[in-house]
């Protein structure tokens, strides 16, 4: 290898530092952003070559045009980089030459690159987030209008619901012109995403289908179709965790520890995380806490009760996420069922 390469990555340019091997002499070079512009621009170096780039949120198109140009891209944890570097002063000269530093020294904290058919398919998931998120915001908006002008509460458990919905029109009448009428097209927008919503989740349905991986996640308690296609796109190969605690680390179910002088305390779990991940586990958690009256023999029953008559509903659930992480792992990793160990050996959360 005859260089070190190093892209420090913006919303329209980059700023490439290369790296004599021999020498360690840098130049840089500003790079504008543009269809094909880094395939041509590495077209000369030796194959083989590495290029360090942060994982920032344009990196796709970047790994891919440095692939097709014959090099080899090293994905870079940012905050690890950072710290790392220990730099006073930030520019992106010296965080391009930083990156080479590291290069050379063999210290380079790389993450692991999916591939792009696996980036193409976690877009379904990652997009219906948002649109629930939106759909949620649309659904809180329409509730406090209703509430500015008086309205009663709806006695329906689903307010946004067939029977709920009647109700919903009939008070919309009673609302001021103005009011009445962006209420309306509040309504209308809330119909378009949930239909958007439903189209999602039936695409996700019949990936299902036809993934193994996925039907061994739905067997955990807790997890539906939405959360498996979720667990299995954002873990992708498992063979890259060496261990469950790894997994578990990843996906933000582990607390931050501060153990000195003898005394330990574990503090929130953390933030620098796959929050897909995290937000998937947590979610099959709260689902156990809500059913763990009607299958009180699962192990995860039993963690969620017994840690939340010591240390409150909060840790309870967080608990029982790590239990669910820790499993995804083996499931994956074994390529079997989920075996329950409250229910017995050989028995699934289903049996």
């Amino acid at each position: 290898m005859e260089e070190y390469i190093a892209f420090d990555s913006h919303k329209r340019y980059t700023w490439v530092d290369r790296q004599d091997h021999s020498t360690g002499k840098s130049r840089g070079y500003r790079l504008e952003h543009a269809p094909g512009a880094v395939r041509d621009y590495l077209e000369g170096c030796e194959p083989g070559t590495a290029v360090a780039v942060e994982a920032t949120g344009n990196w796709y198109w970047i790994i891919d045009e440095i692939e097709q140009a014959g090099l080899v891209p090293q994905l870079v944890h940012p905050r690890k980089a950072k710290l790392m570097m220990g730099l006073t002063n930030k520019t992106d000269k010296l965080d391009a030459q930083g990156l080479n530093r590291l290069q050379r020294n063999g210290t380079l904290p790389t993450v692991w690159i999916p591939p792009g058919s696996l980036r193409d398919l976690r877009e379904l998931t990652r997009t219906r987030l948002v649109l629930v998120a939106q759909r949620t915001r649309l659904k809180n908006r329409l509730s406090a209008t209703l509430a500015k002008w008086g309205t009663p509460a709806s006695a329906c458990s689903d307010p946004y619901g067939k029977r709920g919905r009647a109700e919903l029109e009939k008070h919309l009448e009673g609302l001021p012109e103005q009011t009445r009428w962006v209420s309306g097209q509040l309504l209308l927008q809330l119909d378009f995403v949930s239909a958007q919503v439903k189209q999602l989740e039936q695409r996700l349905e019949e990936l299902v289908e036809v993934t193994e991986a996925m039907q061994w996640l739905l067997s955990m308690p807790g997890v539906g179709v939405i959360l498996a296609a979720t667990i299995a796109l954002e873990i992708g190969e498992v063979e890259r965790f060496p261990s469950a605690m790894h997994l578990a680390s990843y996906a933000g179910t582990t607390p931050r520890v501060h153990a000195s002088g003898g005394k330990v305390r574990y503090g929130s779990l953390r933030a620098d995380v796959n929050r897909y991940l995290k937000w998937a586990f947590a979610e099959a958690a709260n689902s156990v806490a809500v059913n763990h009256t009607r299958c009180p023999d699962r192990h995860v029953s039993q963690l969620y009760r017994r840690l939340r008559q010591r240390k409150g509903h909060p840790k309870a659930i967080g608990a029982v996420a790590r239990h669910l992480a820790e499993a995804a792992f083996h499931v994956l990793r074994q390529k079997e069922m989920y075996q329950d160990p409250g229910l017995g050996r050989g028995r699934t959360s289903q049996g």
